[in-house]
This record gives C-alpha cells, sequence and structure tokens, in this order.
C-alpha cells in the first residue's frame, strides 16, 4: 500500500536549542511536545505525588489495618503483562512492608473472564482473605466486588481502565480515570498505580514507626522499578513524563544488573543483552514472552517467574514462557492467514470496498491470540479492527485495536446505549478494548461498529500514513547519531522512537531469512553506502525493477563480529 508522508512541523525553541543535545535530538524532542529541559529529566524526584490520587488515604486505611494486624492479603490481578507485573509488584511490597499474609489468585481468562468476577470471588473466598486488592481490574467490577463484601470481605480496587457508568461499591478505588481524580497522569498502566500505592502505604507505616518498632530494613520499593517499567511498556500506555521516569528508572536497574532474576532470565531466553536494554526490548521481546502464559494457559507461571529470587528456578520458568511464546506464534500465524483470507472475501467483487470498521471471526480461532490478530491486521488496513472467537456454543469475545481519531472504549460505550443488550459486557481504552456478545448478534453488531467509526473518521482519515521527523543528511546518518538516539528517550506509544524519510538509490538487494529485505543503499547526491533491512518485506511486496527508493527509517546500531555500524531499520519503503 502506497503510504503519504506527513513531516512533523516543529519551532524548536531558545530552550531545547541551549541543550547540548545536538539539531536532530533538539528537533525529535520538539516534535513531541517536549517545551522544557525539565521534562526530559527522569529523576525519581520529578515523579508525581500519590497524594493527588482520589482514593489513595481510604487505600491505605485499609492496608495499614490489614498489615499491622497480620490479616490475611489477597492479590487478584489480570491475566496480561501489566496483570502479571501488577501482582508481583503487590506482593514483593506487601511483604516487604511486613504483611506476613500475602497470596494471589492466578487469573484465568478461558474459566472466570476478565477483573473480578463473582465466579473468581467464589475461588477466592476459599482461601478466607479479609482484604481484596484488585490490580489493572476491577472498575467494571460491580457484581464481583458486591459478591466480596456480601461475604463480609473487604475490597481495594486498583485499577486504570475507563470506568462505566455505575462503580463498584469497593471499600476503597484507586484509579487516576475515576471522576474527580487529580492526578495529572491518566496514562498510568495499572502496574503503576499499584507502585503507587505501595508507596503510599510505605509513607503511612513510616509516620507510625513501624520498621523502626519491629528493627526491619525500610524497604526501597525502587528495587520494583523493573517490573513497574516492565509492565507500563508492555501495556502500551501513552509515554508522558511521568511514565517515561517509571520506564528510565526500571531500564537503568535492568541494565546495571539490579533488576529481578525473572526479568533477568526473560531477557536471556530472548537472546537479548540486558545491559544495553531499551524500552523496545521490553516490549518486543520480554513482555511476548510474559504474554504467553495467559494467552494459552493461565498467568501462574508468568507471575511465578517474575516473584521467584532463585536464578535456576527463574531460567526454567522463563524456558517455559519462551515455549509458549513459540506455541503461540505458530497459532497466530495460521490466525493471521485466515484473517487476511476473510479480508479477500470481502473485496471479491471490483466494486467491493472494506468497512471503515473491521470485524472478523473465524470458528478455528483461539480465544487468547484475537488481540494480536486485530492489531496485524489494524496496521495492514490502517483502520479499527475486532478479531472475535468462540468461548462456547453462545458467546463471541473480541478483541479490538484502534487508530489515531477512534477511541474504541468509548465506540462501544455508544453502541451499547444505541443498540441495549446486544453487548454482553465491554471496556478498555482509547486504543484497545474487549468485549462479549451472543454469536447471533455478530452481524448486527459489525454493521452498528462500521456505522459508529463512520461517525468519528473518514476514508481519507484511515489512509496509509508515515509521520517523519524530516530527513537526514549524510553527514547524519551516523553511528554516533544511532548510539544518542537509542537512549535518548524512553521511546514508545506517545512518544515515537524518531522516524526520518529520504530516497535513496538500490545498490544491492537480497532476501534474508526467507522474509526479510537487507538493502545497501545510497543517499541521494552522496557516496556513502548504508546497510538497510526491512523486515517481513519481500521481492512481492515491491516492483523488483525499482533502482530507487523512499523509505521511512529508524536509525539503529548493527553489531556483527564485534563491528558495530549504523542500519537503517525500514518502516516503509516505495519506489520514489
Amino acid at each position: 500500500m502506497t503510504h503519504r508522508i506527513e513531516r512533523r512541523l516543529v519551532d524548536v525553541g531558545p530552550t531545547l536549542r541551549a541543550l547540548d543535545v545536538g539539531p536532530v535530538l533538539a528537533r525529535v524532542y520538539a516534535g513531541r511536545g517536549v517545551r522544557d529541559a525539565a521534562e526530559l529529566e527522569h529523576t525519581l524526584e520529578r515523579l508525581l505525588d500519590f497524594r493527588a490520587l482520589r482514593g489513595i488515604d481510604e487505600a491505605v486505611e485499609l492496608l495499614v489495618h490489614a498489615v499491622t494486624h497480620g490479616e490475611r492479603i489477597l492479590i487478584v490481578g489480570d491475566f496480561d503483562a501489566d496483570g502479571a507485573t501488577s501482582t508481583a509488584v503487590a506482593v514483593r511490597a506487601l511483604r516487604a512492608c511486613g504483611a506476613r499474609d500475602v497470596h494471589y489468585v492466578v487469573p484465568d481468562r478461558f474459566r472466570f473472564g476478565y477483573g473480578l468476577t463473582p465466579e473468581i470471588v467464589a475461588v477466592a473466598l476459599q482461601r478466607e482473605p479479609a482484604l481484596i486488592i484488585t490490580v489493572d481490574n476491577g472498575i467494571s467490577s460491580v457484581a464481583g466486588v458486591a459478591a466480596a463484601k456480601a461475604e463480609g470481605v473487604r475490597v481495594l480496587v486498583t485499577d486504570h481502565h475507563l470506568p462505566g457508568a455505575t462503580l463498584p461499591a469497593a471499600d476503597a478505588i484507586v484509579n487516576p480515570n475515576q471522576p474527580d481524580d487529580a492526578f495529572p497522569s491518566k496514562a498510568i498502566a495499572g502496574v503503576g498505580v499499584i507502585f503507587y500505592v505501595m508507596l503510599a502505604l510505605r509513607a503511612a507505616l513510616r509516620t507510625q514507626d513501624w520498621f523502626a518498632k519491629r528493627g526491619m530494613r525500610e524497604p526501597n520499593l525502587a528495587e520494583l522499578l523493573d517490573l513497574v517499567a516492565l509492565g507500563t511498556v508492555a501495556d502500551v500506555v501513552p509515554l508522558d513524563h511521568n511514565n517515561r521516569i517509571l520506564v528510565a528508572q526500571g531500564l537503568a536497574r535492568i541494565r546495571a544488573g539490579r533488576c529481578c532474576p525473572g526479568i533477568q532470565a526473560l531477557f536471556e531466553v530472548a537472546g537479548r543483552s540486558r545491559s544495553i536494554a531499551v524500552a523496545g526490548d521490553l516490549g518486543f521481546a520480554v513482555a511476548p514472552r510474559l504474554n504467553a502464559a495467559g494467552r494459552l494457559e493461565d498467568m501462574g507461571s508468568g507471575i511465578a517467574c517474575l516473584l521467584s529470587d532463585e536464578p535456576g528456578e527463574a531460567r526454567r520458568l522463563a524456558q517455559r514462557l519462551d515455549g509458549l511464546n513459540r506455541e503461540r506464534r505458530v497459532i497466530e500465524a495460521q490466525m493471521h492467514q485466515q484473517a487476511v483470507a476473510h479480508i479477500e472475501t470481502l473485496l471479491v467483487d471490483e466494486d467491493s470496498e472494506l468497512p471503515l470498521g473491521v470485524c472478523l471471526f473465524d470458528e478455528d480461532w483461539h480465544e487468547g491470540v484475537v488481540g494480536i490478530v486485530a492489531s496485524r491486521i489494524k496496521e495492514r488496513l490502517h483502520r479499527p479492527v475486532i478479531a472475535f472467537a468462540a468461548t462456547d456454543a453462545q458467546t463471541l469475545k473480541g478483541s479490538g485495536r484502534s487508530v489515531a481519531g477512534l477511541h474504541m472504549r468509548d465506540a462501544l460505550d455508544s453502541i451499547a446505549a444505541r443498540h441495549p443488550g446486544m453487548l454482553s459486557k465491554f471496556g478498555g481504552h482509547a486504543m484497545a478494548a474487549g468485549l462479549s456478545l451472543e454469536r447471533s448478534h455478530f452481524d448486527d453488531f459489525a454493521a452498528a461498529f462500521n456505522e459508529e467509526v463512520g461517525r468519528h473518521v473518514s476514508e481519507d482519515q484511515l489512509r496509509g500514513v508515515v509521520v517523519s521527523d524530516g530527513e537526514l543528511s549524510a553527514d547524519e546518518v551516523s553511528l554516533e547519531l544511532a548510539e544518542s538516539l537509542r537512549y535518548a528517550g524512553p521511546w514508545g506509544q506517545g512518544f515515537p522512537e524518531p522516524v526520518f524519510d529520504g530516497c535513496f538509490e538500490v545498490v544491492q538487494r537480497r532476501i534474508v531469512g526467507e522474509r526479510h529485505l537487507k538493502l545497501v543503499l545510497r543517499l541521494a547526491n552522496a557516496d556513502q553506502l548504508i546497510d538497510a533491512i526491512a523486515f517481513n518485506t519481500t521481492d512481492a511486496d515491491w516492483p523488483p525493477a525499482t533502482s530507487s527508493i523512499w523509505a521511512a527509517y529508524r536509525l539503529d546500531v548493527n553489531e556483527y563480529l564485534g563491528a558495530r555500524s549504523v542500519q537503517l531499520v525500514i518502516e516503509h519503503l516505495q519506489p520514489c
């Protein structure tokens, strides 16, 4: 598909020009809305204050009582990487604060679904907890919280998902996205929320001399930032300044070798070097292996890996997660091929057009993998996609991924309001959401979703667009700049890694690894030869006689046999 280029129009103000970062990086920062040097500082002193969170005082009161009275605390998490890291942070922090009876329930998407459902409450009650803490879920668990409260169990909800019209009747709720919450960062992940709650708990216990009276070392909760960084990147939340601090601090600990054995082991099985780790390593290597447990089985082995303090055990668990991830890749590849075939059937007639919002379903699709398929097809079609799998003979469960211009969770809320009874349940974020509906409603929902997408975005807005930070000169395409950009982030959602564009002469081309295009390029009007690679691109994707290309690319460092050189990682290419 041909893309159109949109170059960021930026004004590099005097503050950024005064920084010792060079003109390219100053331009990049300006393009991401940075206006003040303080926004580039990643010290812990710059973190937002937990006292701005609504419900934090009530939450701390619950926790202090449970910890100081030795009550049983049960963590109920979610089945993705954010949920797993949130659970690990809660368990590790509570135990470090002196809680003597802390347990967790492993979420299973296939048996219980998402959140604190009445069914998972029934399981939790078998552990006889005095306090249930939800992490990365609970804001929509009205029935589940009511079921726990009816049995006399106190409930603390910590979450970051958008609330519905009715909040659960929990003893305390900490969620920056609940009404009337003044916490400035609405983009914080579930793991960030529980980390903040644990900071508040430690502060309260400190005022009571809890640690000193018991001869305990006051816990350094910064030791948990490796987990916070992993969960934040994995959940693809926007990296606002506060989230960048959390991720940068976690990455610094990982690079220094001060991460938990589980994260160390996950880096090893992924074949990534921990000592030079960046956010992309967490998002594309570590998180998928952790998520594989929740997608194919339950998150038990993932949480156990993150909680293990024994390197040998952590390595064994990481190897198991790596095996599940390999299995997930096979399933995903099959489902992706089937999804592409579904798309082609929609375009069988010459006059056919793709719907603005695409809904896909196959009887054999795996419930735990539909979210990845939706993401892949969204990237291919540049429009919102929801992929469905059958959970039983009557029910479908869908996972959606959106594009700029459509708030996925709000779109589902609007459909539910317009078509009462169509959706059994739904929830999520702006860019990703999940839902359940009866099989008989699928066609009606697909039509309603397409209509709703059309209310917010036009066909022209759904064209392929590459946003570029501009051209680089031959002198700027250098190893020095590539290394500078690598650690200038952390880069991620809402603070994207720099992408540049330009025209190049194709000097050499070949296929490597059966599906990747390896190129040697020459920048226009320059003699310098530059190595480049376009992943998942073959000769079938563009005219073989092309002698020059327009490419949108990232600068990367290629290491081979001890030698380091600059390499272009091509995001999009087409003939000049």
